[in-house]
């Protein structure tokens, strides 16, 4: 059994789905001549209009948390100047979770920016992590009654992708195939300034009664490989991972985000091993990686609750997510039972979404039509939501 008060629920960032978010530096990448991303996000899946029928859909099938993200650049279209009407409609999305029952939890950074910021600099101007509170400090109040707050959503994949650049820090955060662990090592820089970013944000959260707020980190589940032992995994992991679990030292708490594992041998990350079984976007299929993100992660930050954000598997077989989902739950429990303080699942992701660049990475319990952006509730958002209510796997 799960513990009362478990957060059982489901994923998405407003790029990835509301659509049309066209002052943001990820929509000028698609849409430039030459763009590298093969696919845009254009209408993605209308969530922007369609919040109400998504939050009936994860109440209606028993789960009771839905994580989101207010979008910076609607809400700062132009630098200094904060639309109303967007915060507004973050305000309502809010509203219609506690309505209905549904524990929000808020990101406030999934990756995309305004294009105005990006012009500016980026991350690595001299302005940036005013910049950033300045936006945080915006979006205050709207978050009543909000108690989970994630500010920067998988900083160190976004200093991974600057260091794959060479100092650029626009790009897509995942290729078909590849994990973070298996990137070059974060940019420095990056990592240090989205580091002051983050403490900044939980500076101004901290004004807000019973608000809890942390970041979320992109877990890869390092193991040692033959010949490798535990001195050269931590070796790999530090500048890729733990430095950034070791950043949030105090939080609230720290949002574990793990799909696959990454082997690493005495010369670093390995190719995903011949014959292993593969996901839909090229991953190893390995749903224990969940407890052993969850494990290290609890022995870098004791005394850190955890929230699982982000969890699941992109797979046109619905049989598949739902073995991948109960192996990896089985793993959750397991690692609960010795000792971590795990707070809640949140599945990645309740609609089949637009994935950086490509529409072709089912992660869904729910399939959404391309067309009339009609909502089929899958068997596996079933199952889990069965889960859900019985507090335990069936």
């Amino acid at each position: 059994m799960f513990p009362d008060g478990f957060l059982w629920g489901a994923a998405g960032s407003a790029h990835q789905t509301e659509g049309n978010n066209v002052g943001s530096d990820l929509w000028a990448l698609e849409n430039r001549p030459g763009s590298p991303l093969a696919e845009r996000s254009g209408d993605a899946c209308d969530a922007y209009h369609r919040w109400p029928e998504d939050l009936d859909i994860v109440r209606d099938l028993g789960l009771n948390a839905y994580r989101f993200s207010v979008e910076w650049a609607r809400v700062e279209p132009v630098e200094g100047r904060f639309s109303l009407a967007a915060l507004a409609h973050y305000r309502r999305v809010i509203e219609g979770c506690l309505d209905r029952g549904l524990t929000p939890v808020v990101t406030l950074h999934h990756f995309t920016c305004p294009l105005w910021f990006q012009l500016a600099g980026g991350w690595r101007d001299a302005g940036a992590v005013e910049r950033f509170r300045r936006y945080v400090r915006a979006v205050l109040p709207i978050l009543d009654g909000v108690e989970w707050v994630c500010t920067i959503n998988e900083p160190n994949m976004l200093a991974m992708v600057a260091g794959l650049l060479g100092g650029s820090d626009e790009a897509e955060p995942r290729e078909h195939g590849q994990v973070a662990g298996t990137l070059p090592p974060p940019d420095p820089e990056l990592s240090d300034v989205l580091t002051l970013a983050h403490h900044a944000a939980r500076e101004e959260l901290a004004a807000v009664p019973g608000l809890r707020s942390g970041w979320t980190i992109a877990n890869q589940d390092f193991q040692p490989a033959e010949g490798a032992g535990d001195d050269v995994v931590d070796a790999w992991a530090w500048p890729r991972e733990d430095r950034f679990l070791d950043a949030a030292a105090g939080d609230d708490f720290i949002g574990v985000q793990s799909y696959t594992r990454v082997l690493v041998g005495p010369e670093g990350a390995l190719p995903i091993p011949d014959g292993a079984r593969r996901t839909h976007n090229g991953w190893e299929f390995h749903p224990a990686s969940l407890a052993g993100a969850v494990r290290r992660t609890a022995a870098r930050l004791p005394g850190v609750p955890i929230m699982v954000t982000e969890n699941g598997i992109a797979t046109r077989d619905d049989d598949e997510r739902v073995e991948y989902t109960r192996e990896a739950l089985t793993g959750l429990r397991a690692a609960m039972d010795e000792g971590a303080d795990v707070r809640g699942y949140l599945h990645w992701s309740l609609l089949d979404n637009y994935e950086w660049g490509s529409w072709d990475a089912p992660f869904g319990l729910v399939e959404v039509d391309r067309t009339t952006f009609a909502r089929t509730v899958k068997p596996s958002a079933r199952w889990l939501g069965k889960v859900a209510r019985a507090g335990a796997l069936l």
